[in-house]
């Protein structure tokens, strides 16, 4: 009997110290981005999690359960189990410095924009949300014009083109298989729709998005889903196309149609028409013949106050201020077509270059962020999947999904 009452009182014992469970997000943290999944599956959970901005490199604490040690030993996350005194140690540093705690309520439901016919490899959040096994839904075109958008939390884009000219891969790659298969798949989609162009159809599945975000939906969007998503905003019904990709001329007064006030994030930016240039407009500050090189490319993040600025600082907790560059189709932005409105995340310093961008549009966000894959410099069409497994830490990845887990904060904690 005293036996049993000794490993009762084991267990309880955390409970009656209120102990809680903390997962340092510094330099110690052995897997950064399964760290996040641990995150949400405490919320999946409905536990309480708090998110210690600035804090040991964005730390989370939370109950400590047998589940969630368990699953923190499972997926090789480090955690600390700390007693109430550590915790409001913790507290009283966090409110004498730039540090703040931010409560997560629940778990963002979480939708995917990507085509039926992409690899999960093609897309960096697919592939840090299943690394980190974080919950998500596919999307695209016919969820998204049936209103569906209402019913989650948080939309990723990734190098979907929303200007209808499937990527702009027409002059190197038209003659190949994915490429016309990429074709059929689009134009069948854009007649079920009843729509004669595929631009057509895209850019009526750019305002159904706009709608998400302004009713308080969260976006982020990467690579070429970030200018192209403005290009149709600001193109609406004016044809920008060219024949050689979908049968009929360009409007001739395309450039001075151009409505920028509807655009999330850039302004005063020229269209890019030709079919055989692999660029949209003069919004990506991608220059092949300049490469920096995988050693000479970063960017740095900018520090805002964390009790002031609480959503810029969440998107940018990491455990460290400089991140590795990496290309895109849309490496990142030239400063001067930013919207002044627009907060900077992240710019190449010494550049007229900004790579990571966030704003407020009607009750919802937005954050663009500039490459393909943080952890593939120069990722081409047909390359191999980056393996995570291998890059467990990366800077790059985290700002990712810093993104998913910001839905999930009190709303009033997202107000600025």
């Amino acid at each position: 009997m005293k036996t049993i009452y000794i490993i009762v009182l084991a267990l309880l014992l955390p409970m009656l110290l209120g102990a809680e469970l903390l997962i340092p997000m510094d330099i110690s943290q052995t897997n950064h981005l399964k760290a996040y999944g641990v995150a949400f599956e405490a919320l999946k959970q409905q536990h309480v999690v708090k998110w210690l901005l600035n804090y040991r490199g964005g730390s989370f604490l939370m109950p400590s359960t047998s589940d969630l040690e368990a699953l923190c030993n499972i997926r090789g996350v480090r955690h600390e189990s700390v007693s109430s005194s550590d915790v409001a140690a913790i507290m009283l540093e966090i409110d004498e410095a730039n540090m703040e705690a931010v409560v997560l309520e629940k778990e963002p439901k979480i939708a995917v924009y990507i085509p039926p016919n992409s690899l999960p490899w093609d897309d960096a959040v697919t592939l840090a949300l299943e690394y980190a096994e974080v919950d998500y839904d596919r999307f695209w075109d016919d969820e998204v014009m049936a209103g569906q958008l209402k019913d989650y939390d948080w939309l990723h884009l990734h190098h979907e083109d929303f200007t209808g000219q499937y990527g702009k891969f027409y002059g190197s790659y038209r003659h190949t298989d994915w490429y016309q298969n990429d074709v059929r798949v689009n134009e069948a989609m854009a007649q079920r729709h009843g729509y004669q162009k595929v631009w057509q159809l895209k850019h009526a599945v750019a305002e159904k998005i706009r709608e998400f975000v302004y009713e308080g939906g969260f976006m982020f969007a990467m690579c070429a889903a970030t200018d192209t998503y403005d290009i149709a905003l600001a193109a609406g019904d004016v044809d920008i196309v060219d024949a050689l990709i979908d049968g009929d001329g360009i409007d001739p007064n395309y450039q001075s149609k151009l409505d920028y006030s509807r655009c999330f994030a850039f302004e005063d930016f020229k269209i890019h028409t030709n079919p055989f240039e692999y660029e949209y407009s003069d919004i990506d500050a991608s220059d092949y013949s300049r490469l920096r090189g995988a050693e000479g490319d970063y960017f740095q993040l900018f520090d805002f106050s964390a009790k002031y600025d609480p959503v810029p600082t969440m998107l940018t907790q990491c455990h460290t201020n400089v991140v590795n560059g990496f290309l895109g189709q849309t490496t990142s932005f030239f400063k001067d077509k930013v919207k002044k409105s627009v907060i900077i995340l992240g710019e190449v310093p010494g550049a007229n270059e900004v790579k990571y961008i966030h704003g407020n549009i009607g009750k919802g966000t937005f954050t663009f962020y500039g490459g393909h894959d943080p952890e593939d410099y120069q990722h081409r069409v047909g390359d191999p999947e980056t393996i995570l497994e291998l890059h467990k830490s990366s800077p790059g990845y985290r700002l990712i999904l810093n993104n998913i887990l910001f839905p999930a904060a009190q709303k009033k904690e997202l107000k600025t």
